[in-house]
């Protein structure tokens, strides 16, 4: 069964960065590495939340609404 997570990494300027992937730990890297061009200038980053979706459709869903207005005051006030 595939699984995906939704994460959300802190980032060395104190901003959050939220994203999805099928495969966190090889994404995780590619952050580490400056091999992602949102997270590059930020780095070091360091995971904090991540949550995992069996539908990948509902993993999506959930990263974007994390990334509207009222997803953020959800994050900033639950998850981080």
């Amino acid at each position: 069964m595939t699984e995906w997570t939704v994460y959300i990494l802190k980032c060395d300027d104190n901003s959050h960065y939220v994203g999805c992937t099928e495969n966190f730990q090889n994404r995780l890297k590619r952050h580490s590495n400056g091999l992602v061009t949102s997270t590059k200038y930020r780095l070091p980053v360091t995971p904090i939340t991540k949550i995992i979706f069996s539908d990948k459709y509902k993993a999506y869903y959930f990263e974007k609404y994390l990334k509207s207005g009222s997803g953020r005051a959800f994050m900033n006030k639950r998850l981080v």
